[in-house]
């Protein structure tokens, strides 16, 4: 016995104890870790994807929940194509993973930025506007909008509707828009990637400002 301690009974309990347990008990304590392990492994990757869906924003525009009309009478005239046409969507994003939108009240300085005279048609044809989150790049982002915003026909060839996205810059700083255009009469438009901010004055113009 040391410091008032039966060092040498309690070994003989721990011995007596273990000589109840049977001889492959330590094997079903392993198979026991093991499945503890796995279930928490399962139950942490479980919460990561239901976080990541929670955060995730619905990107989805129900194109034909936007209207059958054409372009309205009257200035301004949106042109895409020398074909009048409604603008029915709006889509804005940064680029990049640092940069930000300007706040709603600001957005017609990009709308300008994007093709002079649009905040006019933002103002007139009163389109649905969306804010994404940042994207990487200007084709990864116009089929995104693509995919989101899915046209009738063959991307919206042979129909009124066509999508025009892609990269523009304002006081220099690159942003992603993506247009969603409504004729009226079927065209052969369909989708169109923007790679540099110049492509948005070769496919578009705004007459009657």
């Amino acid at each position: 016995m040391q410091n008032g301690i039966d060092i040498e009974g309690q070994l003989d309990r721990f011995k007596d104890a273990a000589g109840t347990l049977p001889d492959n008990w330590l094997q079903w304590v392993i198979v026991a870790l093991v499945v503890v392990i796995v279930l928490y492994v399962v139950l942490k990757v479980l919460a990561k994807r239901r976080a990541r869906s929670k955060q995730a924003p619905d990107l989805t525009i129900n194109v034909m929940s936007l209207g059958n009309q054409g372009p309205p009478a009257g200035a301004p005239v949106l042109e895409f194509y020398n074909t009048p046409v409604r603008l029915a969507a709006v889509v804005v994003a940064p680029a990049g993973r640092v940069r930000a939108l300007p706040p709603d009240d600001e957005l017609a300085d990009i709308y300008d930025a994007i093709l002079p005279g649009l905040a006019r048609v933002v103002d007139t044809h009163r389109p649905l506007v969306r804010r994404w989150p940042p994207q990487m790049s200007a084709k990864g982002f116009a089929h995104t909008v693509f995919q989101h915003c899915r046209l009738p026909g063959e991307g919206g060839k042979g129909s009124p509707w066509s999508t025009i996205a892609g990269l523009f810059k304002i006081e220099g700083q690159p942003l992603m828009a993506g247009l969603i255009l409504r004729s009226s009469q079927p065209t052969s438009h369909g989708q169109q990637v923007i790679e540099a901010p110049e492509g948005w004055l070769a496919s578009l113009r705004v007459k009657g400002v």
